[in-house]
């Protein structure tokens, strides 16, 4: 007797799987249900639903696949540097690499990886005050055209199920050169700018000038006067303000979370890391650049208890922004590939 039943490929496997796993995140979501987790279990208000962030998190620990490109030998675009304000990129590039979510398999694979580093691409094409982009965009395009050729992958998908790590104020300008990159690929941004098309849905955060003035409470400054320290006027100060700089990418509000001032956040199109998850207004302030004039009476309207709860959860979600060597459990390297696991459960992959 024939059996009737259809054998199922490796990526109708996989997207059932997934499937099953959106269904019981959002029954710890409308159940509130407490998971067993030895080191740690989400109970804060910094979080928007403890309970699915929890159940979701153990499910990538179980479940979540990924899979590396090669881009030749010597793969001149893959390594970057991991030092310096950028290094993120690096750092992460080589723990992804190492990881134990990695699978040699892409028939196994629940994302893939696009290992190709713009900060690499900027070093090695990009020519000084020559204000070019079509070689790096070329670069970038020339990567993808080289993948889809050799691989089945981007062409199934076109692109959604792939992802790209960034750090770069240039990745989203040089990713619009692939327009399926842009459009569907999961781009994990530092410079998380709405208005430079960063688009939440798909993509993922990883972490104005302010004229000086003469209220010794509010101490701005361009430049620091000599001898002050940096570190020790944060440590002295209740809020520590984050602007974004010349970009949006900053290192501001993770320095404040770990020296314990509360992050006055000020942001137009910037969207904080992790944001799906983490709900930034019970540990940060939020204001946008036309309460700046009012900037020092939105602060002190807050209450010296409110003050003290935003502190105190700013300390419990400080685990997530560390960087570790290897990785610890909800560190920013676990952080981010959750980011990504998020977005890949929302999509739907078929067999070509």
């Amino acid at each position: 007797m024939i059996s009737s039943k259809k054998k199922l490929s490796d990526l109708e496997r996989a997207e059932a799987g997934l499937a099953q796993v959106s269904t019981a995140i959002k029954e710890a979501e409308s159940k509130n249900q407490t998971l067993d987790d030895p080191e740690y279990v989400p109970k804060s208000p910094c979080y928007w639903n403890p309970s699915a962030f929890h159940r979701s998190y153990l499910e990538i620990e179980k479940h979540f696949k990924i899979y590396i490109y090669e881009d030749g030998e010597p793969p001149v675009f893959h390594y970057s540097s991991s030092e310096g304000i950028l290094g993120i990129e690096g750092i992460l590039i080589h723990q992804i690499e190492i990881s134990k979510f990695r699978t040699n398999d892409p028939e196994k694979a629940h994302v893939y990886f696009l290992p190709f580093s713009v900060y690499s691409i900027v070093s090695y094409v990009y020519v000084v005050d020559s204000h070019e982009w079509g070689p790096m965009k070329n670069t970038a395009s020339d990567y993808i055209d080289s993948i889809s050729r050799k691989y089945t992958y981007w062409n199934r998908s076109l692109g959604s199920d792939h992802f790209m790590l960034a750090c770069n104020d240039w990745t989203p300008e040089i990713s619009t050169a692939v327009p399926y990159l842009y459009k569907n690929s999961i781009r994990v941004l530092c410079n998380a700018n709405t208005s430079e098309r960063f688009n939440p849905a798909k993509d993922a955060s990883t972490d104005g000038t302010m004229g000086e003035n003469n209220d010794p409470e509010v101490k701005i400054h361009e430049y620091l006067p000599k001898n002050v320290s940096y570190c020790g006027m944060i440590r002295k100060s209740k809020y520590c303000i984050c602007p974004s700089g010349y970009e949006v990418a900053s290192p501001r509000m993770v320095e404040a979370l770990y020296i314990g001032c509360v992050s006055v956040l000020l942001k137009d199109h910037y969207v904080a890391p992790f944001s799906d998850v983490l709900n930034w207004k019970s540990f940060a302030v939020e204001i946008t650049s036309n309460d700046i004039p009012n900037l020092k009476k939105i602060l002190m309207s807050i209450t010296h208890k409110k003050y003290n709860k935003m502190q105190r959860r700013g300390k419990k979600v400080r685990q997530h922004f560390e960087v570790n060597c290897p990785p610890k459990r909800y560190d920013v390297f676990h952080m981010i590939l959750h980011s990504i696991w998020l977005r890949r459960l929302n999509i739907q992959v078929h067999d070509t």
